[in-house]
């Protein structure tokens, strides 16, 4: 280990020492005004380095402190900006979602002119027993409004299904889309009847359900030929959309078809249906 020597001066008193000397030679220069004399040219040594390293170190300071004001400015501006963008965000939403829902009042104005002559109520969903698909629902709507059990629910472009169950204030619907759900139905341009019968495992497979049957002339239905509901349905008005056929197949027994039939209604976006108040009224024999 380095020994420390015993004539050493502390540091600190050197420093005193150093800026005592310092202090007395610019008394002295400026007390006796030795212009170009030693003692000057001594401090002009000293101060000088000293004066601009202290301008150097201000200066640095200053630019620092300049660049903060700058970045305070910016992050204020950009805060000031990024709420301007969240508030045109909420309003851009807000305008999608009201176009969102004009064009769903559109169809159903739409569907409401489609069958002018059944009188019907709009109704609210506010409920369904959950997954992917809307396959039994509740709306808004119910015995105070008129609705019934058996009555028929459209929305879209056709046939969503029938009610279930009422009270004073809501309604249960299940869709033709549910897995205990069967309609009879027709072809549009043949009047061939078949049997449509609801399946979530096809609607998650392929987004279609499926229909059965079918009695008609060979090669006669094509792929797109539009279902209806049958006249000879028991609870369901004659001529209601259905939905259009995707596959079709001669059945082993080779009297029938079946196949598959993508459905007129959006069934995993509902908002707004249409309740027919006309009940189906079957003829006793």
């Amino acid at each position: 280990m380095k020994r420390k020597s015993k004539h050493s001066i502390p540091t600190r008193y050197a420093l005193m020492i150093l800026t005592g000397f310092c202090v007395l030679v610019m008394f002295v220069s400026f007390t006796l005004n030795l212009s170009g004399g030693p003692l000057n040219s001594v401090a002009g040594y000293i101060f000088v380095p000293m004066q601009n390293g202290i301008n150097q170190v201000g200066s640095w300071f200053v630019n620092r402190m300049d660049e903060l004001k700058s970045l305070q400015s910016v992050m204020e501006e950009n805060k000031n900006l990024q709420a301007q963008v969240d508030e045109l965000t909420q309003e851009l939403n807000t305008i999608k979602l009201e176009q969102y829902e004009l064009d769903n009042l559109r169809e159903l104005m739409e569907l409401d002119q489609k069958y002018p002559s059944y009188e019907k109520v709009a109704a609210r969903v506010i409920g369904s027993d959950g997954g992917n698909w809307f396959n039994t629902f509740i709306i808004d709507k119910g015995e105070k409004d008129g609705i019934e059990k058996d009555m028929n629910v459209i929305a879209g472009s056709g046939l969503v299904g029938i009610v279930i169950d009422t009270g004073p204030n809501y309604a249960k619907i299940r869709s033709i889309i549910d897995d205990a759900s069967n309609v009879s139905g027709m072809a549009l341009s043949t009047a061939d009847r078949c049997i449509v019968k609801g399946n979530l495992a096809s609607m998650n497979e392929n987004q279609a359900i499926g229909f059965s049957d079918l009695k008609c002339e060979d090669d006669v239905i094509k792929t797109g030929e539009q279902l209806v509901t049958s006249h000879i349905s028991d609870k369901y008005l004659e001529g209601i959309l259905i939905g259009y056929v995707s596959t079709i197949k001669r059945d082993s027994n080779n009297l029938t078809y079946s196949g598959t039939l993508t459905p007129a209604v959006d069934f995993r976006h509902l908002q707004e249906v249409l309740v027919i108040l006309d009940k189906k009224t079957v003829q006793k024999k």
